[in-house]
This record gives C-alpha cells, structure tokens and sequence, in this order.
C-alpha cells in the first residue's frame, strides 16, 4: 500500500501524505507524489497544488528508523538522501503556481519545513509546530532555518530550534506565518478555498509574483528593483494584462483564461 498520493481536483492537485501509523512521516511515497504533483503542476490546467494528511497529523519530519540505518552509508550517500528533500523543497519554492500547506495536528521537524516552504500555510486550531531536529541530536535540513529566519523573531527561533520548544498555530497566526487558523477538521476546505481563488486569478502573473518574492528574500534590494522591472515589462503586454487592465477600467471582474 502506497503511503502517499496525488489527487486531481477540478483544476488543484491534491498531495495526500497517507503515512498515519507514524504520524505523516516523511516516506520515498511521499517524495515521488511530492515530485510528481510539481511536474503536473507545469500544465496550464492546474492552478494550485494543496499538500495534506490522513490520520489527523500533518508531517512528523524524517523517520528516525530510517534515519538510524543512515549512519552506515558514505558521506555521498547520505549527502544525496538529504538532497532528494531538499530538492522538493526547492521545487515548492519555484512551483510556477502556488503551493497550500492544509495542517491538522501540527508539523515537526522537516514536516514544519515542508509547510513553511509553501506559499499559504492553513492550520487547524489546536495545531502545534516543533523543530525537533535537536531531541534526536541532529539539525535542522529541508530549508528550515532559512525559513524561520525570514519568518519569526530570532530569540523564537533559537527557542525552537535549540531547545525544541513547541510553537502553537494561535502563536504562528499571531507571527503572520499561517493565513488562515480554522476549526480542527476544517483545514482542507479552507485551502480550497485558497485553491479556487488562486484559480480566478491570472495564472502567469501569479507565477511571475510568486518568483519576484522569492528573489525578495533572497537577494538585494538593488537586484530585485531589476527583477521587477523585467516582470513588469513583460507583464504589460501579456493577454492577462490585457484582460486585467480593460476589466478594471470597464469596472467588471475579469476573467482570464
């Protein structure tokens, strides 16, 4: 039995992380229904891509069983085990439309930096957050403490990160890192949400914003005035812009393609 799988939904792609025995751990199932969602998603039909979880927990980070047997493979070996996460996280990151976080439960170690990689991050109430890397004497990986930098207070991510200290969804809400903190249960129909507004949206102009944030947090402020620049010239004499432009002028709601 798989223990994860993608979903088509009406114009979202749905990754479901089926792992409940071990809490949505992180499984080789996973990574390939991760991976094959973000190739889908370069298909003009798709306009947002929603990760959740069966069994009420949304990613209890690495297998620590798996994790173990690791000790034994050479440096290269381990070096690519950990680069075949990484290169997930690098694809929500770059994914050409936007990726949703539906959290129930909470997320811990590389399951919360699965969540913070993508773009909207929906939590249930009652959802707890934990970098709990530490607890096991390893750290962080998967982009997490770049993301936490970007995100929190640094005395909250040292508290997190040093000693493994569990941040609530009411917490993070606060912080602004989770969009939407819902009803427990709830947390998939709120990313659809999210999922159908993204769809009324212009696909290529979302894509190209989605890019200019990320080159935000990445480089200068020099770099990224060029960066949206070149977005905007291009932007202009798109068909989306075209469509945009004379919607708001005529005073209507587009409707793009």
């Amino acid at each position: 039995m798989s223990l994860a799988r993608v979903e088509h939904e009406g114009r979202t792609l749905v990754v479901v992380n089926d792992n409940a025995g071990k809490r949505g751990a992180l499984s080789q199932d996973l990574y390939d229904a991760l991976n094959e969602a973000l190739t889908r998603a370069k298909d003009p039909v798709i306009r947002a891509v929603i990760i959740r979880s069966e069994g009420g927990f949304f990613c209890s980070g690495g297998d620590l069983n798996t994790l173990k047997t690791r000790s034994a493979l050479s440096l290269e070996e381990r070096r690519a085990k950990v680069q075949e996460l990484h290169d997930i996280i690098a694809g929500i990151r770059t994914c050409p439309v936007p990726v949703i976080a539906a959290v129930e439960g909470g997320a811990a170690g590389a399951g919360l930096s699965l969540a913070l990689a993508c773009d909207i991050l929906v939590a249930a109430e009652g959802a707890k957050f934990t970098a709990s890397y530490v607890k096991a004497g390893v750290v962080p990986d998967a982009g997490l403490t770049a993301a936490l930098a970007r995100m929190i207070p640094r005395q909250l991510s040292s508290e997190m990160c040093l000693l493994a200290r569990t941040v609530t969804a009411d917490r993070f809400a606060e912080l602004g890192v989770v969009n939407a903190l819902v009803p427990a249960g709830t947390a998939i129909t709120k990313a659809q949400d999210f999922a159908e507004a993204f769809a009324q949206g212009p696909r290529h102009a979302q894509g190209t914003i989605k890019g200019l944030l990320r080159s935000a947090y990445d480089g200068t402020e020099a770099a990224q005035l060029d960066a949206e620049r070149e977005a905007m010239i291009r932007a202009v004499v798109d068909t989306e812009a075209q469509i945009g432009i004379a919607a708001f002028l005529d005073k209507k709601t587009p409707e793009y393609p």
